[in-house]
């Protein structure tokens, strides 16, 4: 199929019978523009399918782009797609439009990303940082754009940021184990290098010390799982000589492996489980989590990047989103409930 190319502005005032400047004119304020005149241009440029560079003729004002770009991780997960949810609906309410790009969680793919979205000249820079190191951003920021990390601070560079409760998450869900009696309380999720599961392992690690637990690391599974399978890491932890009594998951993919693990068990008793992440069904099979609301990250983002956007040379901030457990049956399980 032939493809036509697209009418431009001149295109449009020939079909119109009015000088290219007129027919800017009529996109710039149309209020000086005689009635009969708009109509003419507008029937001409819509028979022709034009669409006026509204981002050229900003730039060319010196003005922004009124677009503001957004680095995430796996589109797979949904924790994002919410991120990215509450990002639209805060920046929508203020004329804004958000481009989103995605690194797949891989820490080489971030820098790239990035450069990418600011070649576009986007307004402000919101990012979950994957990368060890956010310092190449620090020329684009003295520049005068915005950069806002989400769920994680950045590293090496001043920016404004907003992160989860991490810490009192997993401490008030250890605690809520150890009240019921459990000492074997084991952890899984991905390494600790990234701030939120540095965090929620201290969490974890600070709850059991003040139970007077303080020798975790057999009951820690601090593994990569997209590395290892996470019904596999769980697994690991369900078939040891001392089996834990409860499991504290990082993340709803681990969560969801506890499950797996579980069911591949069909003569074990379950242990108590509590997983950081709430995920869709996790209400139907009874999963008690660490819940917070993504969509808020996401919108307390965007209120972040309009607010520096408005004062380039205010104080930084990092503001801690709440996070609260969910009760529904698997974390409220004594230990007097498993045949060991």
């Amino acid at each position: 199929m032939a493809v036509q190319p697209r009418a431009t502005l001149d295109d449009v005032a020939r079909l119109a019978g009015v000088s290219s400047k007129t027919v800017s004119r009529v996109y710039a304020d149309r209020d000086v523009v005689a009635p009969e005149t708009v109509d003419r241009v507008l029937t001409a440029a819509k028979r022709l399918r034009f669409r006026p560079n509204t981002l050229a003729r900003r730039l060319r004002r010196g003005g922004g782009t009124n677009t503001i770009g957004f680095v995430m991780g796996d589109l797979g997960n949904p924790f994002y797609y919410k991120v990215a949810g509450g990002i639209e609906e805060e920046l929508r309410r203020s004329g804004y439009s958000l481009v989103v790009a995605t690194t797949d969680d891989t820490p080489d793919g971030e820098e790239r990303v990035a450069d990418a979205l600011l070649a576009q000249r986007i307004d402000a820079l919101l990012l979950i940082p994957a990368a060890d190191d956010q310092s190449y951003l620090e020329g684009e920021r003295q520049l005068g754009t915005p950069v806002i990390a989400i769920d994680r601070p950045a590293r090496n560079l001043i920016a404004d940021s907003i992160v989860l409760e991490n810490h009192r998450g997993t401490f008030e869900a250890v605690s809520r184990l150890l009240e019921l009696g459990h000492r074997r309380i084991a952890y899984a999720c991905n390494p600790a290098e990234v701030y939120s599961q540095a965090e929620r392992v201290r969490g974890y690690r600070d709850a059991m010390a003040a139970y007077g637990v303080h020798d975790t690391a057999n009951l820690e599974r601090l593994t990569d799982d997209r590395a290892i399978r996470a019904e596999t890491i769980i697994g690991e932890l369900l078939d040891a000589p001392e089996a834990p009594t409860a499991i504290v998951t990082g993340n709803n993919r681990m969560t969801i492996g506890a499950l797996r693990a579980l069911r591949a068990r069909p003569g074990t008793t379950a242990p108590a489980l509590i997983g950081f992440d709430d995920f869709d069904t996790a209400d139907v099979l009874g999963v008690t989590v660490i819940s917070y609301d993504p969509v808020e990250l996401g919108r307390q983002a965007a209120r972040l990047a309009l607010e520096r956007i408005g004062d380039p040379g205010g104080f930084t901030r990092q503001i801690d989103l709440p996070t609260w457990i969910v009760a529904r049956g698997t974390g409220e399980r004594p230990p007097s409930e498993l045949r060991r």
